[in-house]
């Protein structure tokens, strides 16, 4: 019998020395070779026979490891061995099959001439046919049929990991859905927690600020107003918290009637004027004349159009812009309704945020160097805003998006927000 010596590296550096005995003399090459390739001629199993050597690999021997340029294809003989994948430093290595007699091994990437794909581990004592590159390239350039049977086997390999990948990601789907569920439950119910005792809160400083003993103290009056204006924050935090929690909702019955749209965004402009003002900022309304009526929920669009508009103000600076445009406006499938605009002159938005923007509690920026305050420039809040408008959009069978060219505080280039409301 002949062996053949082979050097194996161990953690730690340790080389072990092992000797594994040549199959050759009692594996049937031919036979092996027809049952990983069907339909090749004798001769051209004979030649592959003969470009092939029998190797024995111990157990836990990586056959071929991913990223790597390796330039050996194998034809499993006995044994098995895991083809694994790196998916996340989180996650590690996922296994992706498991390969045994019969089976091809590293026959893509000589094809590709890339690095390997996945890991190849033997989980026992493997036994395999090995080719090397160049007999690998003339095997392939002399037999179509042998090429053929890689494409066929490879094509059948890419359908079963697509349906595993389908299977996996119907799965996260599902943990997605339920936790989705689990945290607007938990909105809703911390929400309805924290307005019960917001609104003794409120009531009781109200009363406070309302007493002649407080008014006729400078200092308690001071301290009175914070508390006002940090219980109406908090007051609107819990509301937008509700919001989200009733849009998201599946049981969502909108109260249609007619809407005026000038009207409702004149109003909304009027009542950030002030806040807009403290920080010179202007807002334009310009409405297209035959801006035609549309039918909706109106409190749902007034808290739409509200969150786009302070958005707005939120990433402009001081001195800047922002303009309210509506006119007529047909989609895709040449439904009719009204095009909503919100266009600022801020720091604009980064095309890899362009959707992410509208989920929910995301923020573009770095959360902790953001500021207080609903419009204070670049300010904190809970990234609920956007998912709101989204979520009327959708609700009314609409549309909402941005546009914008990138994000630079320098040069200012802006960002156009939309929304479209079928009439």
């Amino acid at each position: 019998m002949e062996f053949i010596i082979q050097e194996q590296y161990l953690a730690g550096g340790e080389v072990v020395i092992l000797a594994l005995m040549n199959m050759a003399q009692t594996l049937d090459k031919i036979a092996l070779l027809k049952t990983a390739f069907n339909g090749l001629a004798d001769d051209e199993l004979q030649e592959m026979a003969a470009l092939t050597e029998v190797r024995a690999y111990p157990a836990e021997f990586v056959l071929c490891r991913e990223g790597k340029y390796e330039e050996m294809f194998y034809v499993i003989a006995s044994g098995n061995a895991t083809v694994s994948k790196h998916i996340s430093e989180q996650e590690g290595e996922r296994v992706l099959r498991t390969v045994g007699r019969g089976d091809l091994v590293g026959e893509m990437a000589l094809i590709q001439n890339a690095p390997r794909s996945a890991t190849v581990r033997t989980i026992s004592e493997l036994t395999v046919l090995e080719m090397d590159k160049p007999h690998f390239e003339t095997m392939l350039s002399r037999s179509p049929r042998m090429a053929l049977d890689i494409i066929r086997i490879t094509l059948d390999r890419l359908r079963e990991n697509d349906q595993m990948m389908i299977a996996n990601l119907q799965k996260a789907n599902k943990v997605l859905r339920q936790l989705d569920r689990n945290k607007l439950e938990f909105i809703q119910v911390a929400a309805h927690e924290l307005r019960t005792p917001m609104t003794v809160l409120k009531g009781y400083t109200n009363l406070l600020s309302a007493s002649p003993e407080i008014q006729a103290n400078a200092t308690l009056s001071m301290v009175t107003d914070g508390i006002v204006k940090g219980t109406d924050r908090m007051h609107t935090v819990v509301n937008t918290m509700l919001d989200i929690t009733r849009i998201d909702s599946e049981d969502l019955v909108l109260r249609s009637s007619p809407i005026l749209l000038k009207q409702l965004i004149l109003e909304i402009i009027s009542g950030l004027s002030k806040a807009a003002s403290e920080r010179t900022i202007e807002l334009v309304h310009v409405p297209e004349a035959d801006t035609p009526l549309i039918h909706g929920d109106p409190a749902l669009i007034h808290k739409a159009l509200y969150h786009l508009v302070v958005n707005a103000i939120k990433y402009t600076p001081d001195g800047g812009k922002v303009t309210v445009s509506t006119r007529p406006a047909q989609m895709e499938n040449e439904a009719q309704g009204v095009l909503i605009a919100v266009r600022d002159t801020g720091i604009g938005l980064d095309a890899e945020h362009h959707e992410l923007v509208f989920e929910k509690f995301y923020q573009a920026g770095h959360a902790a160097i953001h500021s207080s305050g609903t419009t204070t420039f670049k300010g904190g809040g809970p990234g609920l805003g956007l998912a709101i408008v989204r979520g009327v959009a959708r609700a009314h069978g609409g549309k909402a998006w941005v546009e914008s060219a990138g994000c630079d505080e320098v040069k200012l280039p802006g960002s156009t927000f939309f929304l479209w409301l079928p009439e």
